[in-house]
């Protein structure tokens, strides 16, 4: 015998796929956080359900393993769950309403190691297009630009004499970003060859064969495909150069500051992530050099 909860939940699911017209696939997410909720409700009656249980159930299902972004889901969906209860007036107020979820953490961006990062870019630009692509991909490693700050950059931008590039950031905030050895001498090849490939309207420093202004798509394509014929074992994709600029760095330098700066992060606390990413790395250096770091057998 179906009970009335489970009918308001069916009726519930009902209204979100044919009356708010949500995917199905939602529907049925829906129905698994609301039988995740019935499962550990300790009250039958969906009305005397109060704001102390749910925080209870939440703490309850975080100490089982769940993560921080999982259970804002289900809260949010337990939510909307009582939303239709109350316009339908089976219920008058909402226990889900003001409740926050424990913070999931910082997941790790994933990075290129020194070795494949070299391995990535050491291919021969033959013809205009791989000449076009290496200074794309050596520009995105040397300066840890953003994809859209890349698709935005004009040939004025780059100032070969001081070794750095101009760089449109977010919020329309311009910083200037050293470019290293490899990156100037593959922009002044493919600079030799634009011309003959450019549109004369065109002002953007990278094109497509042709001669528009390259777009964020065909990057990140060509840039996956060039992984794959390198024998990089992983998704390779804009940001990751990025990251991986930013952790060759920081783990060079040990400057945080530097790095925010180069990166355009307005908090340090965006940047701090990747000194997570140099923890193994600090740690065999630590056991290496401390002299009280391991038990010494001599």
């Amino acid at each position: 015998m179906t009970s009335k909860r489970e009918s308001l939940a069916t009726a519930f699911i009902h209204h979100v796929i044919y009356e708010r017209r949500l995917s199905t696939l939602t529907g049925i997410n829906y129905t698994k956080d609301i039988r995740v909720l019935f499962t550990h409700l300790r009250k039958e009656d969906l009305e005397q359900v109060q704001t102390q249980d749910i925080r209870l159930i939440i703490a309850q299902l975080h100490g089982k393993g769940l993560s921080g972004r999982s259970l804002a889901r289900m809260l949010s969906a337990w939510r909307s769950f009582y939303e239709y209860l109350i316009r339908e007036n089976y219920c008058e107020h909402n226990p889900c309403v003001g409740i926050r979820v424990p913070k999931s953490a910082h997941k790790l961006p994933n990075v290129l190691s020194p070795d494949q990062a070299m391995q990535l870019l050491a291919f021969p630009a033959e013809n205009l297009l791989s000449a076009r692509d290496s200074a794309m991909f050596e520009l995105f490693y040397s300066s840890g630009l953003r994809l859209a700050e890349l698709t935005q950059l004009k040939p004025e931008n780059i100032h070969f004499a001081e070794g750095v590039v101009r760089v449109l950031g977010k919020g329309g905030k311009t910083r200037i970003v050293p470019v290293g050895d490899f990156a100037i001498q593959a922009l002044k090849k493919w600079l030799e060859q634009r011309p003959s490939i450019a549109k004369p309207e065109t002002t953007a420093l990278f094109v497509s064969h042709r001669g528009d202004p390259i777009s964020a798509r065909t990057i990140s394509h060509r840039l996956k495909n060039r992984g794959i014929k390198q024998g990089i074992h992983q998704n390779v994709h804009p940001h990751i150069l990025r990251h991986s600029f930013a952790s060759h760095i920081l783990q060079s330098s040990g400057d945080l500051r530097a790095v925010q700066e180069m990166l355009g992060h307005a908090s340090i606390t965006s940047t701090q992530v990747y000194t997570h990413l140099d923890f193994q790395h600090l740690s065999k250096i630590y056991d290496q050099s401390h002299p009280r770091a391991k038990k010494r057998n001599d």
